[in-house]
């Protein structure tokens, strides 16, 4: 097996690097992460620290849109939704910090939790047929590991033997349904005998102590990329302001309406159409261009004028002008 570790800056997308967190954000992240630092115990359960991953997560990006909770076995999940229905976009797998035994190191992958980390994405990819896991995540509250879920799909989803001996520990058709027999017999073998690079995304929040509780603000820059690598933009694969392949909202709500156009709904398909009769506003580019061809008889010069089955005049001016919006 082939590792390969990388850092945060080079995990990212290039055009959401560039885009620059308010301060606000950065502010609310850094008193999150503090808060989760400082509540860690060592004293305490994987389940209390596990609550305390989840409380982080939450406040910091995903509250509002977003539902985390467990599901079945899993640690911890994000929805791409807001509530227990949506597909599960994030698996996490959380250790607390003092479990050395079982937590993903630099220098060994094949652990407990990454094989935990197997399990649970082939029961979202091959059972629930989830087709929307984007990243596996798994974290020690000081250590994080971040997959992408297409390195987990290569690698176990389209193995045909391991997918075969996951659906027989599933029914119930080999020796034991213990998972750790899963653990053991089966997910630990399998990743021993991968010869291909395992690539994963690592950082120690430890290291970033002393920008965290810095009060020189010049020092939050080395957060940024932290930042970022926990949003849903990265983590969900969500588009981002100045996605290059993504209209801003409120900049393509104002062109439709320079043109004279509004987005519709024909079932789920998205429709961009001329504004109905009573919502149309001379100054509108299309309007001005409809008034000057009306004016001026344009279309009844053309050498093979319009003609439509329409109880309107023989020219385009109550077309309903629609076509499909595309992507």
């Amino acid at each position: 097996m082939q590792i390969r570790e990388l850092k945060p800056r080079k995990a990212l997308n290039k055009a959401f690097l560039k885009v620059k967190p308010n301060r606000s954000e950065i502010e609310g992240f850094k008193t999150n992460l503090i808060t989760l630092l400082d509540r860690t115990n060592d004293t305490e359960s994987e389940e209390f620290h596990k609550n305390l991953i989840s409380d982080f997560l939450k406040d910091t990006y995903y509250k509002q849109n977003h539902f985390i909770n467990t599901k079945g076995r899993n640690d911890l999940v994000i929805h791409n939704g807001q509530n227990a229905n949506s597909t599960v976009g994030v698996i996490v797998e959380a250790k607390k910090p003092t479990n050395k035994s079982e937590m993903i190191t630099t220098e060994k992958l094949n652990t407990k939790a990454f094989q935990e980390l197997v399990l649970y994405y082939l029961r979202e990819r091959i059972t629930q047929n989830n087709l929307e896991v984007m990243h596996l995540v798994a974290t020690n509250i000081n250590e994080w590991f971040i997959f992408d879920a297409n390195l987990f799909d290569r690698l176990f989803a389209q193995n045909k033997n391991l997918v075969k001996q996951f659906n027989d520990f599933e029914g119930g058709r080999l020796a034991d349904t213990k998972t750790e027999f899963f653990y053991k017999q089966i997910a630990e073998p399998f990743i021993n005998s991968i010869t291909s690079e395992i690539e994963f995304t690592y950082f120690n929040i430890q290291d970033s102590q002393q920008p965290l509780r810095n009060t020189d603000k010049a020092d939050d820059n080395s957060l940024i990329a932290l930042f970022k690598l926990l949003s849903p933009e990265h983590l969900l694969k969500l588009p981002f302001a100045n996605d290059s392949n993504n209209l801003d909202k409120r900049f393509y709500g104002e062109l439709l309406h320079i043109i004279g156009l509004n987005e519709t709904k024909e079932g789920s398909k998205k429709l961009i159409e001329r504004n109905k009769a009573g919502e149309r506003n001379t100054g509108t580019i299309l309007e001005d261009a409809i008034i000057q061809l009306d004016s001026l008889d344009k279309l009844d010069r053309l050498e093979n004028p319009i003609s439509l089955e329409t109880p309107e005049r023989n020219d385009f001016l109550m077309l309903p002008l629609n076509f499909p919006l595309l992507g």
